[in-house]
């Protein structure tokens, strides 16, 4: 399919890792070229389409206005929402994946052995492209607002998702295209039903300065972050089901930090935690501040994500089946991503979510990042199927 091809490696040749907008600005004209959409940008760059099936309301000229908020970033009251969605933000490039010094030239963008080569190719571009195409060519069923929405800082926290959210931005329900390819059996896009998040914390254990030579006459801050070490590592990691897929969390100290010279009792010590979360769980890390001196800090908290839709999960899978069966590959499973993704904060609000997507792990964020076309061929035809089918 050369339109996606050429759409992914037009996407991917635009620079995004310090500022989204060129990106956004592609992706906003491409849309206003090729489709009827209504197509708004909001005030942080985040580029959301809105096209609505026959039967689903009023088409009169104040579309902006159905979608709720001074942004626009809402959905029409009157439909079923479905909303394909992704980011156009990418992290840094290696040197080898610019054609100037540095990280500051063009992006290169190479095609070879069947697969997309270039920074942000797999996370994401690649199956924004998908999701633009799937979009313009889907006939949604009657009564159904189909959207497409990419959003800028996903990589950096969610940012543009967020923006969204609070401006009103709220489909009945979501497909995030961030990566699910591989998880069952290799080169399989799965379809997952839930995935983990992050809560990054810190442990602040507060002491009392004196010599070394007289260690009684102060409060050693390293003794009291290592007892509230001691009570993070007694803590069960939270675990849960989905659509009996288990997800299970963990909860880890990765950095302590504490004293200034050798012949001081350290007055301040910090402790790193790394939790992930999984739906309707945490971690009772609340449990360190029974030990005096230390408090508990959360720096980032990034939601996991669990579907609470069957019949939506469902349809989703048998989409994913039809097109793995017509090329006579495995089948495809409904599976938990080890990740945090948009679909967190969407879950959050209350919008059911999966996810499903052409990365394959360990190819996002690296060097050497690429994606199969094979496997973008295949997630347009499912994102679209998606799309125009009841469940």
């Amino acid at each position: 399919m050369d339109e996606l091809v050429d759409l992914t490696e037009r996407l991917v040749s635009i620079p995004s890792h310090e500022d989204e907008t060129a990106a956004g600005d592609a992706i906003e004209e491409w849309l206003r070229t090729e489709t009827d959409a209504d197509v708004e940008r909001d005030a942080v760059g985040n580029v959301i389409g809105y096209k609505r099936a026959a039967g689903s309301g009023d088409d009169g000229d104040d579309r902006a206005a159905d979608h709720g908020g001074d942004d626009g970033a809402g959905t029409d009251p009157d439909a079923e929402t479905f909303a394909l969605v992704g980011h156009h933000d990418v992290v840094p490039p290696a040197e080898r994946q610019t054609t100037g010094e540095g990280t500051d030239g063009e992006y290169v963008v190479e095609r070879r052995d069947g697969r997309i080569h270039g920074r942000g190719t797999a996370d994401m571009k690649g199956a924004v492209a998908a999701c633009l195409l799937a979009f313009r060519d889907a006939e949604p069923p009657t009564g159904r607002e189909l959207v497409v929405a990419s959003f800028i800082g996903e990589e950096t926290g969610g940012e543009g998702a967020r923006h969204a959210i609070n401006a009103g931005f709220a489909p009945d329900h979501a497909l995030v295209a961030e990566g699910s390819t591989g998880y069952s059996n290799p080169g399989v896009t799965d379809v997952a039903v839930a995935h983990k998040g992050r809560r990054a914390s810190t442990l602040v254990a507060e002491g009392e300065a004196v010599h070394a030579s007289e260690p009684e006459a102060g409060e050693n801050a390293v003794y009291r972050a290592c007892d509230a070490i001691d009570v993070v590592r007694g803590l069960d990691a939270p675990e849960t089901a989905v659509f009996g897929e288990y997800v299970t969390g963990s909860v880890a100290v990765t950095m302590c930090h504490g004293g200034e010279t050798w012949n001081v009792i350290p007055d301040r010590c910090e402790v790193t935690v790394d939790e992930r979360t999984v739906p309707g769980e945490r971690a009772d890390l609340a449990r360190v501040e029974s030990i005096e001196g230390v408090e508990w800090v959360v720096d980032q908290d990034l939601p996991p994500m669990g579907c609470d839709d069957d019949a939506f999960a469902d349809a989703a899978l048998a989409a994913a089946r039809e097109v793995h069966g017509a090329r006579d590959l495995d089948e495809s499973e409904h599976v938990v991503k080890p990740h945090a993704t948009d679909a967190g904060w969407l879950a959050a609000g209350g919008t059911a979510c999966l996810v499903c997507g052409p990365s394959e792990p360990g190819e996002a964020h690296t060097e050497t990042e690429s994606v199969a076309v094979a496997v973008l061929e295949r997630c347009f035809e499912t994102y679209l199927s998606l799309a125009e089918r009841d469940w």
